[in-house]
């Protein structure tokens, strides 16, 4: 990779305090959006493509811990501190349905069919809710050997991925059975835990450590050491052939998947990064950080100054969609008035 001028990436403002989980939709007819989750409690939907700002999930009382969009980018969820998991419709911002729990909910994910909604906490019961049948009581999986900080989908939806946030390894449940058939042995606990979009790799961060597993056989692929201890790390989803990783130094690292030499170190952050996650396409990736801000960064070489003229793409910003999509997501949101503020 060519040395180049330093990247200017898209601030995205809007949030009052840090950003702590992030999540792209996949490509849909109207491009893809960016879902936030941050300690104000209030998660924020994007699009995906320019950060400008489409509305905000409004509802929970206590910090938004994690986040994710459905596969058609129709439906948002949210886990939180106020010990619930919310369904969110993706379009007007109307909250669909609370799933109550007993104590913070850590993590959440839709199966790929959007049928059922994950959950995983400080409870250490991994609950399967039937989103088709919302007010029936979920199925419990309850054999998490500690507070849960990660779950996704694994195998179609016939595995279920977890971690700890006090305990090393990212256990491996099978979903009809309920027993533990795996566990990916690290030595730090799993802070970040991606499966790659075509399905071939879980991507961990543990500790200063990014691993690649084989997600079908699961042997360690790869394991890199990096220069701090990293929270995220995101595999680019089209060529598989670069990584991210952001943590307690501020940066975001940019990595060769192969060698893992570092291409690229994005600086911009003012406080440690939470979240990095590529963009479907991967011309693109985001990070969270302690500061409160996001920051879309280009992964090729890009003309940023057209788009730096406007830097700041809070809740003043116009969605580059089709016209009927985002006429019904901003005019049904329901917008926060003090948001505006944060900016």
């Amino acid at each position: 990779m060519d040395k180049k001028k330093v990247a200017v990436p898209l601030v995205c403002h809007g949030h009052s305090r840090p950003v702590v989980d992030l999540f792209y939709s996949p490509i849909t007819p109207d491009g893809f959006f960016l879902i936030s989750a941050s300690k104000d409690s209030s998660p924020m939907l994007r699009n995906g493509e320019t950060g400008d700002w489409i509305g905000t999930f409004e509802g929970h009382k206590g910090a938004v811990w994690s986040c994710c969009l459905d596969t058609n980018a129709l439906y948002a969820a949210s886990g939180s501190a106020d010990f619930s998991a919310k369904l969110w419709d993706a379009l007007t911002g109307d909250e669909k349905h609370s799933f109550e729990h007993k104590h913070i909910v850590r993590a959440c994910a839709f199966s790929e069919d959007t049928h059922l909604l994950l959950t995983g906490g400080f409870e250490k019961i991994l609950r399967i809710f039937d989103l088709n049948r919302p007010d029936a009581p979920p199925r419990e999986v309850d054999n998490s050997p500690g507070s849960i900080r990660t779950v996704a989908w694994l195998h179609g939806d016939q595995t279920i991925l977890s971690s700890c946030t006090d305990i090393g390894g990212v256990r491996l449940c099978d979903v009809r059975s309920g027993k533990i058939v795996q566990t990916l042995e690290t030595k730090s606990s799993v802070t970040s835990a991606e499966v790659s979009r075509d399905g071939r790799y879980i991507t961990t961060a543990d500790g200063s450590t990014v691993k690649f597993w084989d997600a079908n056989h699961f042997g360690l692929v790869k394991s890199y050491n990096m220069p701090c201890n990293v929270e995220s790390a995101s595999l680019e989803p089209k060529l598989g052939n670069k990584f991210i990783a952001g943590g307690e130094d501020m940066w975001v690292h940019l990595f060769d998947f192969q060698t893992g030499e570092e291409i690229g170190c994005n600086k911009g952050h003012h406080g440690p990064v939470h979240c990095v996650r590529f963009s479907p396409g991967g011309e693109s990736y985001a990070s969270g950080s302690e500061d409160g801000t996001i920051r879309i960064w280009q992964t090729g070489p890009a003309n940023h100054e057209e788009n730096d003229s406007h830097p700041t793409n809070g809740p003043t910003g116009k969605v580059k969609v089709s016209a009927d999509e985002v006429t019904q997501k901003i005019e049904g949101f329901h917008i926060g008035k003090d948001k505006a503020a944060d900016v």
